[in-house]
């Protein structure tokens, strides 16, 4: 499970489907902060930062863009190094992209 390998000091923002008291304290045990909104049934409404969530956003566009390539959406690397590398290159290759009409 990725929630038991985050930093001291680390922030991690999810989104409402995360809002449950046992992976809160999970995040906090390991010294990390979580940033998640509560659901609207929540008695106790814990801090949340909106300002923080927007950067959410930036992550999830990432992960749709990286799906159009085919391969790595169908995932037609089945070891895992092999995969890992050909997101490694989609990703260069929309970082490319991104900053090739800035210069």
């Amino acid at each position: 499970m990725l929630l038991n390998h985050l930093g001291p000091r680390t922030i991690m923002l999810a989104d409402k489907a995360y809002d449950a008291d046992h992976i809160r304290e999970l995040i906090q045990e390991q010294g990390a902060t979580p940033n998640i909104p509560p659901k609207s049934n929540r008695k106790w409404k814990p801090c949340f930062s909106k300002r923080l969530y927007r950067e959410r956003n930036l992550i999830e566009r990432f992960f749709s863009k990286l799906k159009h390539f085919r391969r790595v959406a169908t995932r037609y690397d089945k070891v895992a190094a092999n995969f890992l590398a050909m997101v490694q290159l989609a990703s260069m290759r929309l970082w490319l992209r991104a900053y090739e009409s800035t210069v």
